[in-house]
């Protein structure tokens, strides 16, 4: 069951390069690092913030990222540049769709 994690971040104006200079380095040690990533987006919203959709392929996986926290540098370097996490929801993709 892929689950898809959606948290909404606000970024100080000045450290919106920050944010996307370090994105690849926080999506390598992702990879390396965390059981069951599949894949990351992140959306520009107005007003310096953003959106990050990241999916997963089980609720486990996301849980045991979670408590992993920023424990690799390119994670760190990442979530140094977040001035507040807005709001954080976990879902399941669902399959289905107009046919």
């Amino acid at each position: 069951m892929v689950t898809v994690e959606l948290t909404r971040l606000r970024v100080d104006a000045d450290k919106n390069e920050l944010l996307l200079s370090t994105r690849s380095a926080m999506l390598a040690d992702f990879r390396a690092d965390r059981k069951g990533f599949l894949d990351a987006r992140l959306v520009r919203l107005p007003d310096n913030e953003w959106l990050d959709i990241i999916t997963w392929e089980t609720p486990e996986d996301f849980a045991e990222s979670r408590d992993k926290g920023p424990n690799r540098p390119g994670i760190a370097d990442f979530f140094s540049a977040i001035a507040e996490v807005i709001s954080a929801e976990e879902g399941t993709l669902e399959q289905g769709g107009p046919e």
